[in-house]
Protein backbone atom coordinates (compact mmCIF):
# COMPACT_ATOMS: atom_id res chain seq x y z
CA UNK A 1 0.00 0.00 0.00
CA UNK A 2 2.46 2.39 0.67
CA UNK A 3 5.09 1.72 -2.28
CA UNK A 4 2.81 3.29 -5.32
CA UNK A 5 2.44 6.37 -3.15
CA UNK A 6 5.99 6.50 -2.10
CA UNK A 7 7.57 5.81 -5.67
CA UNK A 8 6.43 8.85 -6.92
CA UNK A 9 6.71 11.00 -4.00
CA UNK A 10 9.84 13.13 -4.79
CA UNK A 11 8.70 14.47 -7.84
CA UNK A 12 4.90 15.60 -7.19
CA UNK A 13 5.86 17.41 -4.14
CA UNK A 14 7.94 19.67 -5.67
CA UNK A 15 5.43 20.21 -8.12
CA UNK A 16 2.92 20.85 -5.22
CA UNK A 17 5.07 23.12 -3.31
CA UNK A 18 5.91 25.27 -5.82
CA UNK A 19 2.23 25.26 -6.79
CA UNK A 20 1.34 26.13 -2.96
CA UNK A 21 3.92 29.24 -3.19
CA UNK A 22 3.03 30.69 -6.12
CA UNK A 23 -0.94 30.51 -4.92
CA UNK A 24 -0.20 32.12 -2.13
CA UNK A 25 1.83 35.15 -3.32
CA UNK A 26 -1.40 35.98 -5.65
CA UNK A 27 -4.04 34.45 -3.98
CA UNK A 28 -5.59 31.12 -4.05
CA UNK A 29 -7.06 30.13 -7.43
CA UNK A 30 -9.83 27.80 -8.28
CA UNK A 31 -9.26 25.32 -10.82
CA UNK A 32 -10.83 27.15 -14.11
CA UNK A 33 -11.38 24.88 -17.05
CA UNK A 34 -10.07 26.08 -20.78
CA UNK A 35 -13.57 26.07 -21.82
CA UNK A 36 -14.48 28.25 -18.96
CA UNK A 37 -11.20 30.70 -19.91
CA UNK A 38 -12.12 31.04 -23.21
CA UNK A 39 -15.73 32.48 -22.42
CA UNK A 40 -14.34 35.06 -20.13
CA UNK A 41 -11.81 35.94 -22.67
CA UNK A 42 -14.61 36.27 -25.13
CA UNK A 43 -15.66 38.92 -23.13
CA UNK A 44 -12.75 40.55 -21.17
CA UNK A 45 -10.35 40.41 -24.66
CA UNK A 46 -13.12 42.50 -27.06
CA UNK A 47 -13.66 45.28 -23.98
CA UNK A 48 -9.74 45.61 -23.39
CA UNK A 49 -9.16 46.22 -27.28
CA UNK A 50 -12.21 48.56 -27.28
CA UNK A 51 -10.29 50.61 -24.07
CA UNK A 52 -7.11 50.39 -26.13
CA UNK A 53 -8.73 51.81 -29.33
CA UNK A 54 -10.28 54.55 -27.35
CA UNK A 55 -7.33 55.18 -25.55
CA UNK A 56 -5.90 55.54 -28.87
CA UNK A 57 -8.75 57.38 -30.99
CA UNK A 58 -8.72 60.87 -27.79
CA UNK A 59 -5.20 60.78 -26.82
CA UNK A 60 -4.59 64.16 -26.50
CA UNK A 61 -1.56 66.06 -27.64
CA UNK A 62 -1.12 67.83 -24.31
CA UNK A 63 -3.11 70.61 -22.43
CA UNK A 64 -4.15 73.42 -25.10
CA UNK A 65 -2.24 76.65 -24.07
CA UNK A 66 -4.04 80.22 -23.03
CA UNK A 67 -3.56 83.26 -22.14
CA UNK A 68 -3.28 83.39 -18.20
CA UNK A 69 -5.94 85.43 -16.27
CA UNK A 70 -4.23 85.73 -13.09
CA UNK A 71 -7.27 84.80 -11.28
CA UNK A 72 -7.36 81.72 -8.51
CA UNK A 73 -5.05 78.61 -9.87
CA UNK A 74 -4.50 80.54 -13.30
CA UNK A 75 -1.37 82.48 -12.14
CA UNK A 76 2.45 82.43 -12.28
CA UNK A 77 3.97 81.20 -9.30
CA UNK A 78 7.29 80.43 -8.05
CA UNK A 79 9.27 79.33 -5.10
CA UNK A 80 9.86 81.82 -2.14
CA UNK A 81 11.34 81.99 1.03
CA UNK A 82 10.65 84.32 4.31
CA UNK A 83 14.11 85.85 5.05
CA UNK A 84 13.37 88.62 7.56
CA UNK A 85 9.96 89.53 9.71
CA UNK A 86 9.64 92.61 11.87
CA UNK A 87 6.58 93.47 14.19
CA UNK A 88 5.16 96.96 13.58
CA UNK A 89 2.22 98.62 14.05
CA UNK A 90 -0.79 98.18 12.21
CA UNK A 91 -1.69 101.61 11.95
CA UNK A 92 1.71 103.06 10.37
CA UNK A 93 1.11 100.03 7.44
CA UNK A 94 -2.46 99.42 6.70
CA UNK A 95 -4.47 102.25 4.46
CA UNK A 96 -7.54 101.24 5.76
CA UNK A 97 -9.51 103.69 7.81
CA UNK A 98 -12.29 102.94 10.38
CA UNK A 99 -15.76 104.32 10.17
CA UNK A 100 -16.52 107.86 11.75
CA UNK A 101 -19.31 106.48 13.88
CA UNK A 102 -16.66 103.96 15.08
CA UNK A 103 -19.39 101.43 14.40
CA UNK A 104 -18.14 97.77 14.15
CA UNK A 105 -21.31 96.18 13.61
CA UNK A 106 -20.34 95.37 9.84
CA UNK A 107 -18.01 93.11 8.89
CA UNK A 108 -16.43 95.78 6.87
CA UNK A 109 -16.24 98.22 10.01
CA UNK A 110 -14.97 94.97 11.95
CA UNK A 111 -11.96 94.33 9.61
CA UNK A 112 -10.84 98.39 9.59
CA UNK A 113 -10.50 98.82 13.30
CA UNK A 114 -8.63 95.24 13.62
CA UNK A 115 -6.36 96.64 10.77
CA UNK A 116 -5.86 99.69 13.00
CA UNK A 117 -5.27 98.18 16.00
CA UNK A 118 -2.05 95.43 17.37
CA UNK A 119 0.72 94.35 15.20
CA UNK A 120 1.06 93.02 12.36
CA UNK A 121 4.35 91.49 10.89
CA UNK A 122 6.47 92.47 8.08
CA UNK A 123 7.73 89.84 5.75
CA UNK A 124 10.70 89.85 3.36
CA UNK A 125 10.33 87.70 1.16
CA UNK A 126 13.09 86.22 -1.40
CA UNK A 127 12.23 84.23 -4.65
CA UNK A 128 14.38 81.30 -4.95
CA UNK A 129 13.13 79.94 -8.83
CA UNK A 130 12.34 81.45 -12.19
CA UNK A 131 14.16 84.05 -13.64
CA UNK A 132 13.86 86.83 -10.27
CA UNK A 133 15.80 84.48 -8.62
CA UNK A 134 17.10 86.51 -5.91
CA UNK A 135 14.48 89.10 -6.09
CA UNK A 136 12.91 90.11 -2.55
CA UNK A 137 9.41 91.91 -1.69
CA UNK A 138 7.57 92.58 1.18
CA UNK A 139 4.54 91.73 2.51
CA UNK A 140 2.04 92.48 5.72
CA UNK A 141 0.34 90.19 7.59
CA UNK A 142 -2.47 91.34 9.59
CA UNK A 143 -2.47 90.01 12.99
CA UNK A 144 -6.11 87.66 12.71
CA UNK A 145 -4.64 86.46 9.01
CA UNK A 146 -5.52 82.78 9.12
CA UNK A 147 -1.90 82.41 7.62
CA UNK A 148 1.11 83.70 9.78
CA UNK A 149 4.59 83.73 7.89
CA UNK A 150 7.67 82.92 9.99
CA UNK A 151 11.56 83.32 9.05
CA UNK A 152 13.22 80.39 6.82
CA UNK A 153 9.37 79.22 5.85
CA UNK A 154 9.17 78.49 2.40
CA UNK A 155 5.95 80.03 0.53
CA UNK A 156 4.65 80.27 -3.11
CA UNK A 157 4.51 83.56 -4.68
CA UNK A 158 2.27 84.68 -7.05
CA UNK A 159 3.68 86.64 -9.97
CA UNK A 160 1.98 89.46 -12.41
CA UNK A 161 3.76 90.67 -14.83
CA UNK A 162 1.32 93.41 -15.54
CA UNK A 163 1.39 95.01 -12.55
CA UNK A 164 3.85 97.63 -10.87
CA UNK A 165 7.17 96.28 -10.14
CA UNK A 166 6.45 96.96 -6.30
CA UNK A 167 3.30 94.85 -6.54
CA UNK A 168 4.37 92.13 -9.21
CA UNK A 169 5.08 88.91 -6.20
CA UNK A 170 2.47 88.17 -3.52
CA UNK A 171 2.62 85.61 -1.00
CA UNK A 172 -0.62 83.13 -1.82
CA UNK A 173 0.51 79.79 0.20
CA UNK A 174 3.07 77.92 2.13
CA UNK A 175 5.29 75.65 0.20
CA UNK A 176 4.65 72.29 1.72
CA UNK A 177 6.42 69.74 -0.61
CA UNK A 178 8.45 68.23 2.14
CA UNK A 179 6.08 67.30 4.89
CA UNK A 180 3.47 65.95 1.88
CA UNK A 181 6.54 64.13 0.72
CA UNK A 182 7.65 62.87 3.56
CA UNK A 183 3.94 61.64 4.39
CA UNK A 184 3.78 59.91 1.01
CA UNK A 185 7.29 57.96 1.43
CA UNK A 186 5.52 56.70 4.90
CA UNK A 187 2.74 55.87 2.94
CA UNK A 188 4.28 53.79 0.45
CA UNK A 189 7.02 52.22 3.01
CA UNK A 190 3.97 51.15 4.96
CA UNK A 191 2.35 49.51 2.13
CA UNK A 192 5.27 47.64 0.97
CA UNK A 193 5.88 46.29 4.62
CA UNK A 194 2.69 45.07 5.37
CA UNK A 195 1.42 44.07 1.42
CA UNK A 196 5.05 43.05 0.39
CA UNK A 197 5.29 42.16 -3.09
CA UNK A 198 1.28 42.95 -3.44
CA UNK A 199 1.70 45.93 -1.73
CA UNK A 200 4.25 47.06 -4.46
CA UNK A 201 1.66 45.95 -6.98
CA UNK A 202 -0.59 48.30 -5.59
CA UNK A 203 1.95 50.99 -5.79
CA UNK A 204 2.28 50.71 -9.36
CA UNK A 205 -0.98 50.86 -9.88
CA UNK A 206 -1.50 53.79 -8.20
CA UNK A 207 1.07 55.21 -9.93
CA UNK A 208 -0.39 54.07 -13.26
CA UNK A 209 -3.73 55.42 -12.41
CA UNK A 210 -2.62 58.89 -11.81
CA UNK A 211 -0.58 58.69 -15.23
CA UNK A 212 -3.94 57.71 -17.40
CA UNK A 213 -5.79 60.77 -14.91
CA UNK A 214 -3.32 63.40 -15.76
CA UNK A 215 -2.31 62.33 -19.32
CA UNK A 216 -5.18 61.48 -21.12
CA UNK A 217 -8.67 61.93 -19.34
CA UNK A 218 -7.93 65.87 -17.94
CA UNK A 219 -5.80 66.63 -21.44
CA UNK A 220 -8.93 65.40 -23.39
CA UNK A 221 -11.58 67.34 -21.48
CA UNK A 222 -9.30 70.03 -21.82
CA UNK A 223 -9.19 69.56 -25.45
CA UNK A 224 -13.17 69.40 -25.86
CA UNK A 225 -13.57 65.57 -26.01
CA UNK A 226 -16.69 64.73 -24.47
CA UNK A 227 -16.44 64.56 -20.43
CA UNK A 228 -18.15 61.00 -20.19
CA UNK A 229 -16.70 59.05 -22.86
CA UNK A 230 -13.18 60.26 -21.85
CA UNK A 231 -13.98 59.03 -18.38
CA UNK A 232 -15.63 55.99 -19.39
CA UNK A 233 -12.10 54.89 -21.27
CA UNK A 234 -10.16 56.38 -18.50
CA UNK A 235 -12.08 54.74 -15.80
CA UNK A 236 -11.72 51.35 -17.79
CA UNK A 237 -7.85 51.71 -18.16
CA UNK A 238 -7.57 52.32 -14.75
CA UNK A 239 -9.84 49.46 -13.98
CA UNK A 240 -7.83 46.83 -16.17
CA UNK A 241 -4.86 48.15 -14.69
CA UNK A 242 -5.31 48.37 -11.10
CA UNK A 243 -7.14 44.90 -10.89
CA UNK A 244 -4.74 43.10 -12.80
CA UNK A 245 -1.66 44.41 -11.35
CA UNK A 246 -2.96 43.41 -7.91
CA UNK A 247 -4.83 40.50 -8.13
CA UNK A 248 -3.12 38.65 -11.39
CA UNK A 249 -4.50 37.57 -14.47
CA UNK A 250 -7.17 34.90 -13.38
CA UNK A 251 -10.59 34.15 -13.93
CA UNK A 252 -11.21 35.41 -10.16
CA UNK A 253 -10.06 38.86 -11.41
CA UNK A 254 -12.04 38.59 -15.06
CA UNK A 255 -15.01 38.14 -13.02
CA UNK A 256 -14.59 41.39 -11.06
CA UNK A 257 -13.64 43.32 -14.00
CA UNK A 258 -16.69 42.07 -15.51
CA UNK A 259 -18.79 43.02 -11.98
CA UNK A 260 -17.12 46.64 -12.13
CA UNK A 261 -17.69 47.36 -16.06
CA UNK A 262 -21.44 46.63 -15.04
CA UNK A 263 -21.96 48.88 -12.30
CA UNK A 264 -19.82 51.68 -13.82
CA UNK A 265 -22.52 51.65 -16.51
CA UNK A 266 -25.08 51.60 -14.51
CA UNK A 267 -23.53 54.85 -12.41
CA UNK A 268 -23.10 56.36 -16.03
CA UNK A 269 -26.84 56.04 -16.53
CA UNK A 270 -28.26 57.20 -13.68
CA UNK A 271 -25.72 59.76 -12.98
CA UNK A 272 -26.69 61.32 -16.87
CA UNK A 273 -30.22 60.76 -16.05
CA UNK A 274 -30.63 62.94 -12.49
CA UNK A 275 -28.10 65.60 -13.72
CA UNK A 276 -29.91 66.19 -16.31
CA UNK A 277 -33.18 65.96 -14.38
CA UNK A 278 -32.45 67.87 -11.55
CA UNK A 279 -30.53 70.40 -14.40
CA UNK A 280 -26.96 70.50 -12.49
CA UNK A 281 -24.70 72.57 -14.58
CA UNK A 282 -21.73 71.26 -12.82
CA UNK A 283 -21.06 75.13 -12.51
CA UNK A 284 -21.30 76.28 -8.89
CA UNK A 285 -18.20 77.58 -8.11
CA UNK A 286 -15.18 80.25 -8.67
CA UNK A 287 -13.01 76.55 -9.53
CA UNK A 288 -15.75 75.57 -12.14
CA UNK A 289 -16.47 79.11 -13.31
CA UNK A 290 -12.68 79.50 -14.18
CA UNK A 291 -12.38 76.23 -16.41
CA UNK A 292 -15.71 77.54 -18.31
CA UNK A 293 -14.53 81.11 -18.87
CA UNK A 294 -11.00 79.75 -20.16
CA UNK A 295 -12.42 76.96 -22.02
CA UNK A 296 -16.01 77.64 -23.25
CA UNK A 297 -16.40 74.49 -25.03
CA UNK A 298 -16.15 72.07 -22.08
CA UNK A 299 -19.44 70.46 -20.46
CA UNK A 300 -19.76 71.22 -17.06
CA UNK A 301 -22.45 68.56 -16.39
CA UNK A 302 -20.59 65.98 -18.61
CA UNK A 303 -17.48 67.19 -16.19
CA UNK A 304 -19.51 66.61 -13.17
CA UNK A 305 -20.92 63.33 -14.60
CA UNK A 306 -17.03 62.44 -15.66
CA UNK A 307 -16.07 63.24 -11.60
CA UNK A 308 -18.96 60.84 -10.42
CA UNK A 309 -17.43 57.92 -12.31
CA UNK A 310 -14.39 58.27 -11.50
CA UNK A 311 -14.88 58.73 -8.18
CA UNK A 312 -16.81 55.50 -7.60
CA UNK A 313 -14.45 53.12 -8.95
CA UNK A 314 -11.68 53.28 -6.25
CA UNK A 315 -14.91 51.77 -3.90
CA UNK A 316 -16.03 49.32 -6.68
CA UNK A 317 -12.89 47.76 -7.27
CA UNK A 318 -12.44 47.20 -3.60
CA UNK A 319 -16.51 45.65 -3.67
CA UNK A 320 -16.35 43.28 -6.73
CA UNK A 321 -12.68 41.77 -5.89
CA UNK A 322 -14.08 41.33 -1.83
CA UNK A 323 -17.25 39.63 -3.35
CA UNK A 324 -15.41 37.39 -5.67
CA UNK A 325 -12.57 36.35 -3.51
CA UNK A 326 -15.64 35.55 -1.20
CA UNK A 327 -17.51 32.91 -3.27
CA UNK A 328 -14.31 31.59 -4.90
CA UNK A 329 -12.99 30.71 -0.77
CA UNK A 330 -16.50 29.50 -0.05
CA UNK A 331 -16.39 26.99 -3.65
CA UNK A 332 -12.95 25.53 -2.33
CA UNK A 333 -14.19 25.05 1.93
CA UNK A 334 -17.14 22.95 -0.05
CA UNK A 335 -16.88 21.89 -3.93
CA UNK A 336 -19.93 20.23 -3.87
CA UNK A 337 -21.86 23.51 -3.20
CA UNK A 338 -24.77 24.86 -6.32
CA UNK A 339 -24.20 28.10 -7.50
CA UNK A 340 -27.78 29.21 -5.77
CA UNK A 341 -25.89 27.96 -2.68
CA UNK A 342 -22.72 30.17 -3.19
CA UNK A 343 -24.80 33.13 -3.96
CA UNK A 344 -26.94 32.79 -1.14
CA UNK A 345 -23.45 32.44 1.16
CA UNK A 346 -21.67 35.08 -0.67
CA UNK A 347 -24.94 37.32 -0.38
CA UNK A 348 -24.65 37.47 3.10
CA UNK A 349 -21.12 38.45 3.40
CA UNK A 350 -21.63 41.39 0.99
CA UNK A 351 -24.49 42.73 3.22
CA UNK A 352 -22.09 43.76 5.74
CA UNK A 353 -19.82 44.87 3.00
CA UNK A 354 -23.11 47.42 1.94
CA UNK A 355 -23.52 48.87 5.12
CA UNK A 356 -19.79 49.80 5.90
CA UNK A 357 -19.37 51.45 2.18
CA UNK A 358 -22.12 52.99 1.54
CA UNK A 359 -21.32 54.79 4.97
CA UNK A 360 -17.79 55.07 4.14
CA UNK A 361 -18.78 56.83 0.67
CA UNK A 362 -21.94 59.41 2.49
CA UNK A 363 -19.34 60.56 5.28
CA UNK A 364 -16.59 60.73 2.73
CA UNK A 365 -18.81 63.41 0.74
CA UNK A 366 -20.73 64.86 3.89
CA UNK A 367 -16.64 65.66 5.61
CA UNK A 368 -15.33 67.23 1.72
CA UNK A 369 -18.55 69.76 2.13
CA UNK A 370 -18.54 70.31 5.97
CA UNK A 371 -17.85 73.78 5.71
CA UNK A 372 -20.30 74.06 2.89
CA UNK A 373 -22.84 72.57 5.32
CA UNK A 374 -21.78 74.70 7.53
CA UNK A 375 -22.74 77.54 6.54
CA UNK A 376 -26.39 76.52 5.66
CA UNK A 377 -26.41 75.86 9.53
CA UNK A 378 -25.54 78.91 10.34
CA UNK A 379 -28.39 80.70 8.00
CA UNK A 380 -30.49 78.76 9.87
CA UNK A 381 -31.65 77.35 6.23
CA UNK A 382 -34.37 74.49 6.53
CA UNK A 383 -33.31 70.48 4.75
CA UNK A 384 -35.50 71.05 2.00
CA UNK A 385 -33.69 74.49 1.13
CA UNK A 386 -30.43 72.92 1.85
CA UNK A 387 -31.00 69.73 -0.62
CA UNK A 388 -32.16 71.94 -2.93
CA UNK A 389 -29.22 74.27 -3.78
CA UNK A 390 -27.46 73.03 -6.40
CA UNK A 391 -23.84 73.21 -4.58
CA UNK A 392 -25.45 70.22 -2.48
CA UNK A 393 -27.94 68.57 -4.65
CA UNK A 394 -24.48 68.01 -6.55
CA UNK A 395 -23.09 65.61 -4.02
CA UNK A 396 -26.65 64.07 -2.77
CA UNK A 397 -26.83 63.09 -6.68
CA UNK A 398 -22.85 62.29 -6.42
CA UNK A 399 -23.44 60.11 -3.73
CA UNK A 400 -26.83 58.53 -4.21
CA UNK A 401 -25.71 57.41 -7.61
CA UNK A 402 -22.46 56.16 -6.37
CA UNK A 403 -24.33 54.11 -3.62
CA UNK A 404 -26.48 52.49 -5.98
CA UNK A 405 -23.92 51.29 -7.91
CA UNK A 406 -21.91 49.75 -5.17
CA UNK A 407 -25.13 48.16 -4.22
CA UNK A 408 -25.66 46.89 -7.25
CA UNK A 409 -22.73 45.80 -7.88
CA UNK A 410 -22.70 43.27 -4.58
CA UNK A 411 -25.41 40.66 -6.12
CA UNK A 412 -24.11 41.69 -9.70
CA UNK A 413 -20.56 40.70 -9.09
CA UNK A 414 -21.42 37.47 -6.59
CA UNK A 415 -24.10 36.09 -9.06
CA UNK A 416 -21.32 35.96 -11.70
CA UNK A 417 -18.79 34.84 -9.29
CA UNK A 418 -21.21 31.41 -8.58
CA UNK A 419 -22.20 31.06 -11.82
CA UNK A 420 -18.61 30.75 -12.85
CA UNK A 421 -16.93 28.63 -10.32
CA UNK A 422 -20.36 26.37 -9.74
CA UNK A 423 -20.32 25.73 -14.14
CA UNK A 424 -16.29 24.75 -13.54
CA UNK A 425 -16.69 21.61 -11.92
CA UNK A 426 -15.57 18.66 -13.82
CA UNK A 427 -16.35 15.72 -11.79
CA UNK A 428 -14.13 13.18 -10.19
CA UNK A 429 -11.79 12.83 -12.51
CA UNK A 430 -11.30 16.30 -13.60
CA UNK A 431 -9.58 19.60 -12.19
CA UNK A 432 -11.18 18.96 -8.67
CA UNK A 433 -9.40 15.40 -8.07
CA UNK A 434 -6.69 16.86 -9.57
CA UNK A 435 -6.52 19.22 -6.77
CA UNK A 436 -7.27 17.01 -4.48
CA UNK A 437 -4.25 14.12 -4.91
CA UNK A 438 -1.22 16.51 -4.57
CA UNK A 439 -3.08 17.72 -1.15
CA UNK A 440 -3.31 14.07 -0.06
CA UNK A 441 0.25 13.13 -0.81
CA UNK A 442 1.39 16.50 0.77
CA UNK A 443 -0.27 15.39 4.13
CA UNK A 444 1.27 11.48 3.57
CA UNK A 445 4.93 12.91 3.54
CA UNK A 446 4.37 15.13 6.36
CA UNK A 447 2.71 11.97 8.36
CA UNK A 448 6.24 10.11 7.25
CA UNK A 449 8.22 12.72 8.51
CA UNK A 450 6.68 13.47 11.75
Amino acid sequence: MTSPQNDPAPQPPQGHTHSHAHSHSHGPAAPVSRHLRKVIAAVVIPFATAVVVGLIAFWPGGVPDHERTGVGFDRQTQDGKVVQVVKVDCADVNAAQVPPTGDTSTPSGREAVNEQEGDCAKATIEVTSGDDKGRRFVEVVQPDAPRQLKEGQGVVVAYAPDAPRDLQYSVIDVNRKVPMALLAGIFALAVVLVGRMRGVMALVALAVSFAVLTLFILPAILQGSNPLVVAVIGASAIMLAALYMCHGVTARTSVAVIGTLISLLLIGLLGSLFIGWASLSGNTDDNTGLIKGLYPDIDMSGLLLAGVIIGSLGVLDDVTVTQTSAVWELHQADPEMGWKGLYRAGIRIGRDHIASVVNTLVLAYAGAALPLLLLFSIAQSSVGTVANSELVAEEIVRTLVGSIGLVASVPVTTVLAALVVSADRTGPGGAQAATAAPARTGRGRRRKTG
